[in-house]
């Protein structure tokens, strides 16, 4: 009997890890993806791509997605405000 993979779910935000690359959601629509591909997803800054849902899910073989709390934390967006006396 053979085993079913689950249905992959895509959500505008979701960063997948593929290799040394991030991919990011940038817009879902009903039949295309748009991501960005970045090398670092703290910075945001990448290239974007448009292409079919289809491809994308072809895109993703092998990725991983990555929930909020895998990202790594960006110092310069965490910075207590100064205290005025």
């Amino acid at each position: 009997m053979s085993r079913l993979m689950e249905p992959m779910k895509l959500e505008q935000g979701q960063i997948w890890k593929q290799g040394e690359d991030y991919l990011r959601i940038v817009e879902w629509a009903r039949l295309s993806i748009e991501y960005k591909r970045m090398k670092d997803p703290v910075s945001k800054q990448g290239t974007l791509h448009k292409v079919t849902k289809k491809e994308f899910c072809r895109l993703l073989a092998g990725a991983v997605l990555l929930k909020p709390e895998d990202l790594p934390a960006a110092e310069s967006e965490v910075s207590p405000a100064p205290e005025t006396m």
